[in-house]
């Protein structure tokens, strides 16, 4: 068991360097043009910031879908699999970038019109967009790439390629801003090479580390296999709608209880963000792990893999419960001084503060269930608790306001766990 402690924070603890790391990419972009002496600059940063968050989460299955699979072809030593995985996924990132790109004018205007961009900051927003848009297939390439690394027990090397287009955005950006004097499109270019530099030097340390297989194109195509692909990332795909649907809908119905309770709410999740930083991270290293013993047939290791990941898991929910109850109030007055914000977001603190115990099942056995790639179950554990969400919300919400929301958010996450737990195979 030791071992496989060890094992499991060895993945986790890089994993979480590169989930802190990933959302300062839109804070570096944020705080060049934050200097621009505009307000326009800045909101079209940041809503442009927000389109590509919305556009690429929707292409999360890229990575969870390659993920599994991989995982499950290296712990069935079929190096040929996992060489043919790594081929099929980057094929699929290749074919939705350029689609991304030949759509970009109609993504850009259905993007501006659900965040209600207008005024001055409609033309920096789109000229960001349309720039920033050319990174496209290297981050969906990169999507493939981290979970083909992650289904071979790999997470130190997109720790390190994430630390690195960090760095080299901010050079960019730097040197396009200040050197050459551009404006939004330095910040944007500096980004999507960024993106491409990150996206190259991902492909080429995977392929001098690994070195995959030569795959014939019959093979690469071939019909069992493309189903099982194509099956796997519908699934997540349409899992991933149903997530959409939920975080929207919490933003949309807080900002109809008013202005305040509306950042209270975005400073409130913030704290759930955080806590999903880490846990996603552990969610990794359960995903890996799971999908190894599943592929090698060994379902005595897949149980000692979920009980160990339960057992960090549930550390971290346990760590984080008590940080936010002890210190809770404290972090709100760190993120804001406005003094209504404040007050909303000490009243709604205790749903935040019940987020990790109500959440870590369902971070946990998301991970766990993709390695099995038995992602119908993942789909159908999303759905009902989505259910269960809009049924709660809209049952309580004229006697209880807000704290219906919160209390609709945690039975979503609580429900998501126990089914996922009570799907799990558990005899040996």
């Amino acid at each position: 068991m030791k071992a496989l402690n060890r094992e499991i924070m060895a993945l986790a603890l890089p994993a979480i360097v590169s989930n802190i790391t990933t959302p300062l990419l839109g804070l570096i972009d944020v705080a060049i043009v934050g200097h621009f002496g505009a307000a326009a600059y800045l909101g079209a940063i940041a809503v442009g910031t927000t389109m590509f968050n919305m556009l690429y989460w929707l292409f999360a299955f890229l990575r969870m879908g390659t993920a599994g699979i991989a995982a499950q072809a290296h712990g069935a030593a079929n190096e040929a699999e996992a060489s043919a995985t790594l081929r099929r996924g980057l094929l699929m990132a290749v074919g939705f970038g350029t689609l991304l790109l030949a759509l970009a004018v109609p993504l850009c205007a259905v993007a501006s019109w659900l965040l209600h961009v207008e005024g001055e900051v409609a033309p920096q927003a789109h000229t960001y967009f349309f720039i920033a848009i050319a990174g496209a297939p290297a981050v969906l390439g990169t999507y493939v790439l981290n979970g083909w690394l992650l289904g071979r027990q790999n997470t130190r090397l997109p720790m390190w390629v994430a630390l690195m287009t960090n760095v080299a955005n901010t050079t960019l950006s730097l040197t396009f801003v200040f050197g050459l004097g551009w404006r939004i499109e330095g910040v944007a270019l500096g980004t999507a090479l960024s993106q491409w530099l990150g996206f190259a030097v991902c492909l080429i340390a995977t392929v001098r580390r690994y070195r995959p297989q030569p795959v014939a194109w019959g093979e690469l195509v071939r019909r069992s296999a493309l189903a099982r692909l194509f099956r796997v990332n519908v699934h997540i795909f349409l899992r991933t709608l149903c997530l959409v649907a939920v975080t929207m809908w919490f933003t949309r119905r807080g900002g109809e209880f008013g202005v305040n309770v509306l950042a209270a709410n975005a400073l409130l999740m913030q704290l759930f963000m955080f806590f999903s930083y880490f846990s996603d991270g552990f969610a990794f290293a359960a995903e890996a792990l799971a999908g190894k013993a599943e592929g090698a047939g060994n379902r005595a290791a897949l149980l000692a893999v979920e009980r160990a990941s339960l057992r960090r898991g549930l550390e971290v929910a346990i760590a984080f419960t008590a940080v936010y109850l002890l210190a809770g109030r404290w972090i709100v007055t760190l993120l804001t001084d406005v003094p209504e914000v404040v007050a909303t977001a000490h009243t709604f603190l205790p749903w935040a503060v019940a987020v990790p115990l109500c959440g870590i099942l369902a971070f946990i056995y998301d991970g766990i269930f993709i390695g099995l790639t038995r992602t119908r179950t993942m789909l159908l554990s999303m759905f009902f608790a989505m259910l269960l969400y809009f049924a709660v919300e809209r049952l309580l919400s004229p006697s209880m306001g807000n704290h219906a929301l919160w209390l609709a958010f945690l039975l979503y996450l609580l429900t998501r766990g126990i089914y996922l737990r009570l799907r799990f195979p558990h005899r040996p």
